[in-house]
């Protein structure tokens, strides 16, 4: 599996190919390495993050959402554009150009596994299927949490 997350040494993005789940993950940029929970692996199934001591994982698109945003509004711009100049039925094309492209790469881009706390990306593994979606109460949870962490923040004179 791939692993790509935030290291909390450095606090550089880094990606770490090869991980087996065992072993420590170590950063490529600064050495530090983190020693995976003993009960992070049950075959072949991930049951915590390596990174940080979260249970909770969800799967997503692997692909950028802001992108896919980007082809949204420039698809509604340009068809806002045509039907301004009366062209109705290229006004209409482009915004179905727009959705099939959308539907397309929905089709055919690969999932991710992800990490709620730490927002650690795990690749390559089999089945992601067997784990849950987004779930807006849970990313809520950890993000008041992390609001909270940062207000308890003592702060330099």
């Amino acid at each position: 599996m791939q692993v790509t997350y935030a290291c909390p040494h450095c606090e550089r993005t880094v990606s770490v190919g090869a991980v087996d789940g065992h072993s420590a993950v170590v950063c490529p940029a600064c050495a530090a390495g983190i020693d995976p929970p003993a009960d992070a692996m049950s075959g072949d199934r991930l049951e915590r993050c390596l990174i940080c001591p979260s249970r909770d994982l969800f799967v997503r698109k692997d692909f950028p959402q802001r992108l896919g945003v980007a082809i949204v509004v420039v698809g509604f711009v340009l068809s806002i554009v045509a039907y301004y100049f009366y062209w109705i039925a290229t006004s209409f094309g482009i915004l179905f150009a727009t959705a099939l492209i959308d539907v397309l790469l929905y089709l055919g881009v690969g999932n991710v596994l992800m990490c709620y706390r730490c927002g650690a990306q795990y690749r390559g593994l089999p089945r992601l299927d067997e784990y849950g979606a987004f779930e807006l109460e849970t990313h809520e949870r950890y993000r008041q949490q992390a609001a909270r962490l940062a207000d308890r923040r003592p702060t330099a004179p």
